[in-house]
């Protein structure tokens, strides 16, 4: 039990924060633009430590139960964070676009951020990392296709029926789900695996970044724990979406910020281990975890916020504006480009970090 109260250190941290966000909440919110951005800015952090622990429990449980469960386990604990903090942001920001900034922003972040800046320093360490090129392709495709149908058509959906053309993207996006996890899981898993080269006698080997490491907890527990880091999370986002819209009203800040803010929380505990597994030389863990978690946001995201808006009566805004479809159609072929050989580099890395910057120079400019 202490042993599980030691490992739970940045869950303490969220737990904290959170009776202090709770006790302070009045003057948090309404203590003007500077005490509301300060509040901000720890609440995102407090949120992170959280995520962080609720990623790592997800991992142990994913490998204890073994695929094609394992593999759901991590989606889905990824998403549900993402889905949470959307959910309170939204219900506190009323704005039709969020949804669709949040997946843009998660993707452009995985794809360009995450992706490029793992393929730079590794490609600086290394050299020429390999992997298997039939993931990427196959990743590529299936996040192009999710895109297309949920965030490009909408634009030529007429308003009168936009509940009949949600309720087939929500059929949509849970097939292509559905046979994506069973090729993932079955008959094609090879394409998301790679074989690297034995390591040299006598020098110690970077442990594998491809499978978690064997989890010293039960599944209980870390389902448990698991659970109370969703509810930390959740309870933060409701104080943290009050003080960012204080912030908000008292600077000129972009329309697309809380988008991005929400993205950053998700992406998170993701970003460490792609920059981990890169500087081990181990590409396929970073190719799985970029495209993977991009493809996770778009197809799982999607359905679950078109249920919402059905319920409501109140549709979102869909369709993405065409400086972003340009930026993800260019997002897309580059990747498809640079992850068509098996191997990346400093400069294809390069190529996606400079789209990433583009893409936040975009968001802070508010176009």
């Amino acid at each position: 039990m202490l042993r599980l109260a030691k490992e739970e250190t940045l869950l303490w941290v969220a737990a904290g924060a959170a009776v202090l966000a709770y006790v302070f909440q009045d003057a948090l919110a309404h203590g003007g633009t500077a005490v509301a951005g300060a509040a901000t800015a720890a609440l995102v952090a407090a949120i992170v430590c959280a995520s962080l622990r609720v990623a790592a429990h997800a991992e142990s449980i994913a490998h204890r139960v073994g695929d094609p469960y394992g593999t759901m386990v991590l989606t889905l604990s990824a998403v549900l964070v993402e889905v949470v903090v959307l959910a309170i942001v939204m219900s506190n920001q009323n704005s039709p676009t969020l949804v669709r900034d949040t997946i843009y922003s998660a993707v452009m972040l995985d794809i360009n951020g995450i992706l490029g800046l793992a393929a730079l320093m590794g490609g600086l360490k290394h050299g020429e990392q390999s992997y298997n090129d039939d993931s990427g392709r196959t990743y590529g495709v299936m996040i192009l296709t999710a895109i297309a149908v949920s965030m490009v058509v909408p634009e030529f959906i007429p308003r009168e029926v936009w509940h009949i053309y949600s309720a087939f993207t929500i059929v949509a996006m849970i097939t292509l789900y559905a046979v994506f996890l069973r090729m993932q899981t079955g008959p094609h898993s090879y394409f998301f695996s790679y074989s690297y080269p034995d390591k040299p006698r006598g020098r110690k080997a970077p442990a594998s970044l491809d499978a978690p490491p064997a989890p010293a907890l039960p599944v209980r527990t870390s389902i448990a724990v698991l659970a109370v880091g969703v509810a930390l999370i959740g309870a933060l986002a409701e104080v943290m979406s009050h003080t960012l819209g204080e912030t908000l009203r008292g600077v000129a800040a972009p329309p697309a910020l809380p988008a991005l803010v929400v993205a950053v929380i998700s992406a998170s505990p993701e970003i460490l281990t792609a920059l981990r597994a890169a500087l081990a030389n181990r590409m396929q863990a970073v190719v799985n975890i970029a495209m993977g978690a991009s493809l996770a946001t778009v197809i799982l995201t999607v359905p679950l916020m078109e249920a919402l808006a059905l319920y409501t009566g109140q549709p979102f805004q869909m369709a993405m504006t065409p400086v972003q479809t340009v930026m993800m159609l260019v997002t897309l072929i580059v990747a498809a480009i640079n992850l068509n050989d098996g191997q990346t580099n400093a400069i294809e890395g390069m190529t996606h970090f400079v789209l990433f910057a583009t893409f936040v120079m975009l968001t802070m400019i508010g176009v």
